[in-house]
């Protein structure tokens, strides 16, 4: 009879376990912490959370300090998932072993050539550059707008031109070795060498440099897509796309290794490419949808996509650190 009792206790007691483990799982797992180097993240964050109940934790990080961290600290992941930034450094956190492998339901609308094919990182959209320029600043200097890469190379723009660290900055990194490819190794560096005389620093990241010319720090930014919220500040900006060619690329979305919320990560994925998803994407930062069936922005509708730089990046993220390592040695300040 003792028996009998010590074994019920004992089911009982493991019956509650597993019950008290299955409660504290299910709340660990309403929880996210995220890596991002996107435009409006509370707004998108926010819309995520009413939508699946998950609530985020988010940090802003460009992509070059990612990677960096993440291979100081051996593979332990800073984060659950990481959401947006420069491509190259995806593939070099794949080719490290920093990412974990997930193929998304929703993957299947997006075009092949804005995914990694295991499916290791997938583009949620598509960053496409421009001048972010001042234009009180241009008028107060008597100095016209640029159209073109080209123009940027003007002695007037000297100390005018805000540009980010292509070591750190994903943004900055596709400049550079979109318009090397574009232009010819020796064409492009002479570009850059003239280039480099109007640029007083480079910034650490790409959301700095049109910030810096929304307040007058610079008269035009170099900047990864259409910053809304400034011209919703009233700032005088005014953005241009290079006629000479536009660098861009896939802003993708992965999940960490050894992720702790490996659920709530795979629904955020999920939700960032579903259509709903990309649809709210796109009013908040307004950007080329990584999905076929959702058409870009009002505010993009006149960009052709013909002057797209055409660029490999598989070979952009292999060569990542021979390019940097090389523009270190000639224009780092």
């Amino acid at each position: 009879m003792k028996k009998c009792k010590f074994w019920i206790l004992t089911l009982a007691f493991f019956v509650a376990f597993l019950a008290t483990a299955s409660q504290t799982t299910f709340a660990t797992e309403q929880e996210l912490n995220v890596i991002a180097a996107y435009n409006a993240k509370q707004d998108i964050f926010d819309k995520f959370s009413k939508d699946t109940g998950i609530e985020v934790n988010f940090l802003d990080m460009s992509s070059g300090e990612v990677l960096a961290r993440m291979r100081s600290e051996k593979g332990r992941p800073l984060a659950d998932v990481w959401f947006g930034g420069g491509v190259d450094a995806f593939i070099a956190a794949k080719r490290d072993g920093l990412l974990e492998k997930y193929v998304s339901p929703q993957a299947k609308h997006i075009p092949e050539k804005y995914r990694d094919p295991e499916g290791y990182w997938t583009g949620i959209s598509l960053v496409t550059v421009d001048f972010a320029v001042n234009t009180a600043v241009l008028k107060e200097k008597g100095i016209n707008i640029p159209r073109s890469w080209s123009d940027l190379t003007d002695p007037q723009f000297k100390g005018e031109i805000s540009m980010s660290n292509p070591s750190i900055s994903g943004t900055a990194y596709f400049i550079l070795y979109s318009l090397l490819s574009a232009k010819g190794k020796v064409k492009g560096l002479d570009f850059f060498e003239k280039l480099d005389k109007n640029i007083p620093f480079y910034a650490k990241r790409g959301s700095e440099p049109p910030q810096k010319a929304a307040v007058g720090e610079a008269a035009v930014g170099l900047a990864p897509g259409l910053w809304k919220g400034l011209q919703n500040q009233g700032y005088p900006i005014k953005y241009v796309f290079p006629e000479d060619g536009i660098p861009w690329w896939p802003a993708p979305v992965a999940i960490f290794k050894n992720a702790e919320n490996m659920n709530s990560a795979k629904a955020l994925v999920d939700w960032a490419l579903s259509k709903e998803g990309q649809k709210y994407l796109k009013t908040k930062d307004p950007r080329f949808p990584a999905r076929k069936d959702v058409p870009p922005p009002q505010e993009l509708q006149g960009v052709d996509r013909d002057d797209f730089i055409p660029l490999d990046f598989i070979q952009a993220g292999k060569e990542r650190n021979r390019v940097v390592n090389k523009w270190q040695e000639r224009f780092a300040k």
